[in-house]
């Protein structure tokens, strides 16, 4: 059970970082704001540092990881494509890479509680994850 957990929690958090380093990629040339650009920029730098890190313990389980849900991502790209067609400006890209946080803050946590039996090494990675997320959308409410 606690393999499994584990594997299934590795695998939701790898989907999960996957979708965040695409979402930041897809906006950060939209960025006017240097700071804000940094921001991304950094951010998705630890996404992809974790991403590695998640990648590598489900190699050890001998397990491919996730990709996101095409659906999921495809309806981000509209979303992102459509507001910025509409409103090209930082507190658009800020309100969309906010919701992204929230959601994935939503989900990773679901997953923690769903997956409890999961090893405290794939836990730790989750809440990691989590704690990127929230600093990030807390990072963006200035842009708002």
């Amino acid at each position: 059970m606690i393999e499994q957990d584990t594997v299934k929690l590795l695998r939701e958090c790898d989907a999960g970082v996957k979708m965040g380093v695409a979402s930041i990629s897809d906006v950060l040339d939209d960025v006017q704001d240097d700071k804000m650009k940094d921001c991304l920029h950094k951010s998705k730098q630890v996404h992809e540092k974790l991403e590695q890190e998640i990648e590598g313990l489900l190699h050890q389980y001998h397990d491919d990881g996730k990709e996101p849900a095409p659906i999921a991502k495809g309806m981000s790209w509209v979303k992102t494509n459509v507001m910025l067609a509409m409103n090209h400006s930082d507190a658009t890209v800020a309100d969309l890479m906010t919701d992204g946080c929230n959601m994935g803050v939503k989900s990773l946590n679901k997953y923690l509680n769903q997956y409890e039996a999961a090893d405290e090494v794939s836990k730790d990675i989750t809440k990691r994850l989590i704690q990127v997320e929230s600093d990030l959308a807390e990072d963006l409410r200035a842009y708002l």
